[in-house]
């Protein structure tokens, strides 16, 4: 029965979210229904002491991570860098290539800084127009998008700025880089193996005599010609935001020593940081600060012109962004304090290699909440001492662990509830019947570069 309880819990979430209910309302009902089904009585104290305080504790060390990133993504927006990306892509690349096109242009700007949901927003246009020209079925466009924004720059390549790289840094006291050849090698995997499929879909679609198509929905604008700045100026900012989050994750370590501790005149007693936690997120949080800096240096006349209009956007675009997957680990905070959970813990112990608990643990949980970063931080908050243990005793370094975690985090997510994927199919108007078996096939290859990266390890030991 107990596990009946945590099972109903989850299940609920995941059905709301299917049917396009807020998270930040419907997480905190489903984990106190199952708390109010096993101790009516617990559930005002578990609301206050372990929902709100895992809730605010996420916000308080992520959400500067959201805000940043979204504005630097708004401010690439606006400035008409990102056209100026997508055209040099296109003319290194050229237009016969459209697939790889956008997936590399989605990977760029990922990898850059730039928030995944602006990436959808900027990344479309170029595509329906290139697509259209190519003949390529549209329905073919979220499947391509997802290729570049959604996976191997999103928590695979070292050093990716993206949250899903971050939170695993926070309890395994690694740095975004952590163990950058496999990171590499599963980004590789991802890349060729995604491209074959997308292009076999491609030659069949072909085969079958189909085209663009017609009667679609939410179509873009012609691309208009305009005067775009000069691409080595666009990557700048992108640029600056990668080595600059190298250079600071060393730095700040060097500068405040493993832990560091102020005293101000007002301060009754003194403030203690244990740096090795934070040093990552402070290290992204700069770059960025520097990224947006760059942004305004070559742009500001073109970008102060829709700054307030533009930031606001930003804004209440991290505060969504943020609040739903802090809602979902406060909802994986009460889910691992109930008696069921325990039986789903006991469960996934039975899973006897370490590596492979981890990406089972952490893609399980994702795909329920059908959030990379909420799923990941759920399993994290509640067996990332199991975990660890684990490792310790295989002689696996952390790093391994954390790539694994981050890359098993953004397999499952991506079933039919996950956000991005609502959003992407949203703003391509196109539905989950027409293009959803394409964005599960890109998850499917997502999953299995997983074991890939674990098969690699144990094979050559490379970190």
């Amino acid at each position: 029965m107990d596990f009946l309880i945590t099972l109903a819990a989850l299940v609920l979430l995941m059905f709301v979210a299917y049917r396009g209910f807020s998270v930040i309302l419907f997480a905190p009902i489903a984990a106190m229904l199952a708390v109010l089904v096993t101790d009516p009585a617990a559930v005002p104290p578990v609301f206050t002491g372990i929902f709100m305080e895992k809730m605010v504790g996420f916000v308080k060390l992520y959400f500067p991570v959201f805000l940043l990133g979204a504005v630097f993504g708004k401010l690439i927006e606006l400035s008409g860098f990102s056209k100026s990306i997508v055209s040099a892509v296109i003319g290194v690349v050229g237009r016969e290539r459209a697939m790889l096109s956008i997936v590399l242009v989605g990977a760029v700007l990922t990898y850059g800084g730039v928030s995944l949901f602006v990436v959808v927003f900027a990344v479309y246009p170029f595509a329906a127009e290139m697509f259209r020209q190519s003949d390529i079925p549209k329905r073919l466009i979220p499947g391509t998008i997802a290729l570049g924004a959604f996976t191997f720059t999103m928590d695979a390549l070292p050093g990716t700025p993206q949250i899903q790289n971050i939170i695993p840094t926070t309890f395994f006291k690694t740095d975004t880089w952590a163990a950058p050849i496999l990171g590499t090698i599963g980004a590789i995997f991802i890349l060729t193996v995604g491209m074959a499929y997308l292009q076999w879909r491609r030659r069949v679609a072909a085969a079958a005599g189909e085209g663009y198509g017609e009667g679609h929905t939410n179509e873009p604008e012609p691309m208009a010609e305009e005067k775009l700045v000069h691409p080595a100026i666009a990557l700048a900012p992108l640029v600056v935001v990668g080595v600059a989050n190298k250079i600071l994750t060393g730095l700040i370590v060097k500068y405040y020593g493993a832990t560091h501790e102020v005293t101000l005149a007002g301060m009754v007693k003194p403030l203690i940081t244990q740096v090795s936690s934070v040093a990552a997120i402070w290290a992204v949080q700069g770059a960025l600060l520097l990224g947006i800096l760059t942004v305004l240096a070559f742009a500001f006349r073109a970008v102060m012109q829709r700054f307030a209009d533009g930031t606001k956007a930003a804004v209440a675009g991290s505060l969504l962004a943020s609040m739903n997957t802090a809602s979902e680990y406060g909802f994986g905070g009460v889910i691992a304090a109930l008696p069921g959970f325990v039986v789903i813990a006991d469960a996934l112990k039975a899973i006897p290699n370490p590596l492979a608990n981890t990406a089972i643990s952490v893609s399980v949980l994702a795909g329920i909440t059908g959030s990379a970063s909420g799923g990941m931080s759920i399993a994290l908050a509640a067996m990332s001492d199991q975990f660890i243990a684990a490792a310790n005793a295989a002689n696996i370094p952390l790093e391994v662990l954390h790539r694994v975690a981050a890359m098993a985090s953004g397999g499952m997510d991506t079933l039919p509830h996950n956000g991005a994927v609502i959003t992407l199919l949203s703003v391509t108007g196109l539905t989950h019947q027409q293009s959803y078996r394409d964005i599960f096939a890109i998850t499917l290859i997502k999953t299995l570069a997983v074991f890939v990266v674990i098969a690699v390890y144990y094979t050559t030991g490379l970190v």
